[in-house]
């Protein structure tokens, strides 16, 4: 199994394998690839091969190499053979042109990397937890909907684990983070062009030169977005960087969502896209993105996501944490856990605690949520109700930061919430703890000094 940390996987998706296949993998040892992963290898192969039949340039061989060592769990040939294959496809820095393969630029290259970054989920991840995250998710989300999986575990496992990505089944995976990539969307037309609103050529044409003209306009009214990388030169406008293309990413996103009304969608968050956040409502470990803009949180929907994470943190943590656990319980908590690695009294699940990959994406889930109710309560329109989304935000980011205080978003989210509540000793205690357990990090050190002085 890829992850070497559980036996094989119980089997009701093996009816998806090649016979002979499958013959091997049962009658192997219980250090075989996961069954899952296995069948997803498979299912993009084929995918793969169909998108070839219609390209003009050859599929360099080491492509069909790649899949057949992720089949058989030869971690090393496949991730070598990845690295040789993200070179050749010229997307990354320092590619010598004559290395680059043509193919490797259309849209077969989609398929390939969530293989690549599936394996690699596989591997990193606790087995058991790589399952629970995947299941919770997809058992949550209605058949037929629009799923926005934003980081690498909530893309690719979501794209393994399910029933089949290319039919969008049990409903249709796509990630937003690579919306502005033409190859992308030329597959995403192909998989599920039939059955949805897929943006064009032309829409994406039409939405850089939008993001253009507004970033041209912010930049000569100074009020450029933090990180937004902007210039004029030779009269024309340059963009890059992060920021820019999580802004094309968002306004293609919401032509998927504007185009599909008949459609549910959810969405798992890699980075906050602004339009968003007033159709935004917690969904257990994801958030869903209502029809219309929500005037307001329904009690029910707080009342339900918050029973469903002090489920899930007393299972994982130890059921201590609860609203009127303070910030300095909190850290001492995760210096005792993570810090020095004392587990004496701790009633929660180790296996959970000592995976980094793991905690980290829960945290990140967590926060995505304290995120929501944090916008909310600066756009509150009284102070009832800014004060319930207050405290539903405080108690999120204490779960998150709990579940990884090495979460660069539980951490620098949260001590965004409590310096603008004025709440600055907290803030210097949540950004030490976390700079205890990185204390080369000096992200964090920086943060800790302006914090020490604001104090």
């Amino acid at each position: 199994m890829a992850s070497g940390k559980a036996g094989v996987v119980k089997p009701p998706s093996t009816a998806y394998l090649p016979a002979l296949f499958l013959t091997t993998i049962l009658s192997a040892s219980a250090s075989v690839i996961d069954l899952d992963l296995a069948r997803f290898t498979t299912a993009k192969r084929e995918q793969t091969r169909d998108l070839a039949k219609s390209l003009t340039n050859p599929v360099p061989s080491y492509v069909w190499s790649f899949f057949d060592a992720v089949q058989v769990d030869d971690w090393e040939t496949s991730t070598n053979l990845a690295a040789r294959m993200q070179k050749a496809s010229g997307r990354f820095p320092g590619t010598d042109e004559n290395d680059i393969q043509p193919a490797l630029r259309t849209a077969i290259w989609p398929p390939i990397t969530e293989v690549i970054g599936a394996q690699e989920q596989f591997r990193d991840w606790d087995n058991k937890w790589l399952h629970r995250f995947g299941r919770e998710i997809i058992d949550s989300i209605p058949r037929g909907s629009i799923y926005f999986g934003g980081t690498d575990p909530g893309r690719f496992v979501i794209s393994a684990l399910s029933e089949s990505h290319r039919d969008g089944k049990p409903f249709l995976t796509i990630t937003q983070n690579q919306l502005a990539d033409g190859t992308y969307l030329a597959y995403l037309s192909a998989m599920y062009g039939a059955k949805i609103y897929v943006p064009s050529a032309e829409d994406s044409q039409k939405v850089f030169q939008a993001y253009f003209k507004e970033a041209q306009a912010r930049l000569q009214a100074g009020k450029l977005k933090p990180g937004e990388q902007v210039s004029v030169v030779d009269g024309r406008v340059q963009v890059s960087g992060q920021v820019a293309v999580m802004e094309i990413n968002a306004m293609l996103a919401r032509i998927i969502f504007d185009k599909n009304p008949d459609k549910q969608f959810f969405i798992e968050e890699s980075f906050p896209l602004d339009w968003m956040y007033t159709y935004l409502v917690p969904h257990g470990l994801i958030l869903e993105l209502k029809s219309k803009p929500q005037a307001s949180l329904a009690e029910k929907d707080i009342v339900q996501d918050q029973a469903h994470w002090k489920k899930l943190a007393g299972e994982i943590l130890g059921d201590w944490l609860g609203g009127k656990t303070s910030v300095k319980e909190v850290c001492e908590f995760t210096d005792k856990i993570f810090l020095r690695k004392n587990m004496d009294g701790f009633n929660g699940d180790r296996a959970f605690v000592k995976n980094d990959k793991v905690n980290k994406c829960f945290s990140k889930q967590r926060s995505a949520i304290a995120g929501v109710y944090a916008w909310r309560a600066d756009h509150a329109g009284d102070a009832e109700e800014r004060n319930s989304m207050r405290a539903a935000a405080d108690l999120a980011f204490r779960q998150a930061f709990a579940l990884c205080p090495s979460s660069p978003e539980a951490v620098f989210r949260y001590v965004s919430f409590l310096t603008q509540a004025k709440r600055m000793d907290d803030a210097v205690l949540i950004a030490q703890a976390s700079l205890r357990l990185d204390p080369g990090n000096e992200q964090l050190r920086d943060l800790v000094r302006q914090l020490r002085e604001k104090q």
